[in-house]
C-alpha cells in the first residue's frame, strides 16, 4: 500500500486558463517530483451537472490533457487516466453506496450551494447528490495519503475519511484477526516490532499524530510483509479491525488565486478568462482592455492600486521590484494604466510561449495523447482491481 501517494483530478471542461495553471495544475507539477502521484480525467463527474449535453465531453478531454502537458505534468513521473475508462470507480461507489448514510451526502456543503448557484440545471438527481461518494470512492480506489485542495473543498476530504472508517469498521472484522496481527508483528523482527508497539501505544493511549505516521511508515518500509499482514498492522495500530481502506489526509496547498480580466474569479462561464494557450494578439488586446481603478477617469489622477484588478494579476506576475514600481507609478499618477499593463502583458506572453511550445507536438499527432492516457489507465487499472478485490472479499463478494 502506498504512504505517499497524491490523488487529485479535473472535470474536463476543455481548453484550461491561467486560473486553472496557477490554482492546481503548478502544484501539480511540483508534487509529481515529491509524490507517486495520480492525476485522472473526471469525465463522470462532468455528467453530474451536464448529463443533458453530453457530447461537449469527447473533445473537452483531450484539449484539457494536453493543457496538463504543456504545464509540465510528466507521464513518466506521474499516472495520468481518464476515470470512465476504470469501471472499478462505479463499482466502488456503489459498493460504498451500500453502508453510507444518506444524511452524509445531504450536508455536504457544496451540494445546496450548487443547487443554488446552477438554478438552469435540473440537479434533482441521484448523481448529483452522490458525487462526494463517488468522489470518495476515486480517492480510496487508490488508497491515497494526500487529496492536494484548498480550504473549500477539505469538507469533501473529511467525508472520503468518515466513508473509509465507517467500511472498515463494517467490514474490517475478520475471525482471529488478533492472531493474525500478533503473527505479522513478529515478521516485523525485534527492533522493529519494539517500535511498532513503542507507536500503537503512543499512538492510542495518547492520540500523538507524529506516532501513527512513524508506525505507518514502518509498515510501509518492511519488504518481508504481505499486502494482507500490512493491513492487519495497520488496523491493529488504529483500533482493532483490518484496514481495507486508507483514509486520506487533506494537503493544503497556497495556490495563487488569479483573477479574470474583470477582477472576479476567472471562469470561462464569466467570459472573464485568458486560456492558457491563447493568441498573444489576443492576450494583449483583452488586458489593455481590462478595467482599473474607478478613481483614474484621467491620465492625471493619482488611484489606489488596491482598487485595482490589473493589481491583482501583478501579485501573480512580477517581481517586488516591478510592483513598488506599479504602486508608486499608480498613487502618484506618474505612469499610466496602460503603462501599468504592459509588465503584466510581457510576462503572461511569456509563459504562454512555454505552454504552446510544449503542447505542439500533442497538437500535431493527437494519438501521442491517446497513446499517454492509454498507458497510464493501465498503470491505473493494477492499483484499482487490487482495490476492488479486496473490497469484494470483505464484503462477502469474493466467493465466485
Amino acid at each position: 500500500m502506498a504512504t505517499d501517494r497524491v490523488l487529485s483530478g479535473m472535470r474536463p471542461t476543455g481548453a484550461l486558463h491561467l486560473g486553472h495553471y496557477h490554482g492546481a495544475l503548478k502544484n501539480w507539477v511540483r508534487l509529481q517530483e515529491e509524490h507517486d502521484c495520480f492525476f485522472f480525467v473526471a469525465d463522470w463527474h462532468a455528467l453530474t451537472t451536464h448529463y443533458d449535453s453530453p457530447e461537449v465531453i469527447g473533445n473537452n478531454v483531450w484539449e484539457m490533457v494536453i493543457d496538463w502537458l504543456a504545464a509540465g505534468i510528466d507521464p513518466a513521473k506521474a499516472v495520468l487516466f481518464i476515470q470512465s475508462r476504470l469501471p472499478q470507480h462505479a463499482e466502488l461507489h456503489l459498493a460504498l453506496s451500500m453502508c453510507t448514510p444518506l444524511g452524509w451526502l445531504e450536508r455536504v456543503p457544496t451540494y445546496k450551494d450548487q443547487q443554488e448557484k446552477l438554478t438552469e440545471k435540473d440537479l434533482t438527481t441521484y448523481g448529483f447528490l452522490g458525487y462526494p461518494l463517488l468522489q470518495a470512492a476515486d480517492i480510496l480506489m487508490y488508497r491515497a495519503q494526500w487529496v492536494p485542495v484548498g480550504e473549500d473543498q477539505v469538507p469533501h476530504v473529511e467525508l472520503t475519511r468518515e466513508v473509509a472508517r465507517r467500511f472498515n469498521h463494517l467490514f474490517g472484522r475478520e475471525a482471529g484477526f488478533e492472531d493474525k496481527a500478533a503473527a505479522a508483528l513478529k515478521k516485523l523482527g525485534g527492533k522493529r516490532g519494539q517500535a511498532y508497539e513503542d507507536y500503537r501505544v503512543r499512538y492510542q493511549q495518547n492520540g500523538e499524530a507524529a506516532a501513527l505516521e512513524g508506525a505507518r511508515s514502518l509498515v510501509a518500509g518492511t519488504q518481508s510483509l504481505s499486502d494482507d499482514d500490512r493491513a492487519r498492522l495497520l488496523g491493529w495500530l488504529e483500533g482493532g479491525r483490518r484496514r481495507i481502506l486508507v483514509e486520506p489526509q487533506a494537503l493544503l496547498t497556497e495556490t495563487s488565486k488569479v483573477p479574470g480580466l474583470d477582477g472576479a474569479k476567472m471562469s470561462k462561464s464569466y467570459g472573464n478568462a485568458v486560456a492558457m494557450r491563447e493568441d498573444p494578439a489576443s492576450v494583449t488586446k483583452k488586458l489593455r482592455q481590462m478595467p482599473t481603478d474607478p478613481a483614474r477617469v484621467r491620465r492625471t489622477d493619482p488611484g489606489n492600486p488596491d482598487n485595482c484588478p490589473v493589481w491583482q494579476l501583478h501579485q501573480v506576475y512580477s517581481n517586488a521590484e516591478v510592483k513598488a514600481w506599479a504602486r508608486q507609478g499608480c498613487t502618484t499618477a506618474g505612469i499610466g494604466c496602460l503603462d501599468c499593463k504592459q509588465p503584466v502583458i510581457d510576462a503572461i506572453v511569456a509563459e504562454q510561449t512555454v505552454f504552446v511550445e510544449r503542447a505542439k507536438p500533442y497538437v500535431e499527432e493527437p494519438r501521442r495523447v491517446r497513446d499517454i492516457m492509454d498507458a497510464g489507465c493501465e498503470r491505473a487499472r493494477a492499483v484499482a482491481a487490487e482495490t476492488m478485490r479486496d473490497v469484494k472479499d470483505a464484503m462477502g463478494l469474493g466467493y465466485v
